[in-house]
């Protein structure tokens, strides 16, 4: 091998490793490999944006201590899981915690929802207590075991936590379930794309 090749070798090396230790980013928003929740260790599962007709809504994250490929998976991973959403336009925050409702009811069966119910109402008054979602604000919804899930917004924690394992399963349903409200964003969380 000549100087050249050695020195080209050289640096095609260390732009593959600069490029594999920077963390990926979608629109701009920069997503980690690995996040550290209540003392436990979380991998990506998978990451995607949220589209509504053509607009980008938001990036959503899905972290988690062991790759998951269904809602069923999901639920069953042992340990601490996270969704984030980091959002990309501003959207009013009472609507949208309408539409996660809706999602449930499209993903749960009917005689289930009575028992949601207060969940979904308190899921509703948090978002209609923080009025807007701005670019750049994030959502996590953390189910926390012996906790249950605690939800954060624009860096605070909203309230109690959530503490029916059957409230938080309903919830990923919006994304994980038979009818998720975005198809290639369920695909992309649980690494199918």
């Amino acid at each position: 091998m000549t100087l050249k090749h050695s020195l080209l070798a050289g640096l095609l090396t260390l732009c593959t490793s600069l490029s594999v230790m920077a963390a990926p980013d979608i629109n701009g928003v920069k997503i980690e490999d690995n996040i550290t929740l209540a003392g436990s260790k979380l991998q990506l599962n998978g990451a995607g944006i949220r589209y509504k007709a053509i607009f980008k809504v938001y990036v959503a994250e899905l972290h988690t201590t062991q790759k998951v490929s269904s809602l069923d998976e999901l639920i069953a991973a042992p340990g601490p899981k996270r969704l984030s959403m980091t959002f990309l336009r501003e959207i009013e925050a009472g609507p949208f915690g309408k539409l996660l409702t809706r999602g449930v009811e499209d993903n749960v069966p009917k005689n289930e929802m009575s028992k949601l119910v207060p969940g979904l109402i308190r899921m509703g008054d948090i978002f209609t207590v923080n009025k807007a979602l701005l670019p750049g604000d994030v959502i996590h919804l953390d189910w926390i075991p012996g906790t249950g899930m605690v939800v954060t917004a624009k860096g605070k924690v909203q309230g109690e936590p959530f503490k029916e394992p059957e409230f938080f399963k309903a919830i990923m349903s919006i994304w994980f379930g038979p009818s998720p409200a975005d198809f290639k964003l369920k695909e992309a969380l649980l690494g199918q794309k």
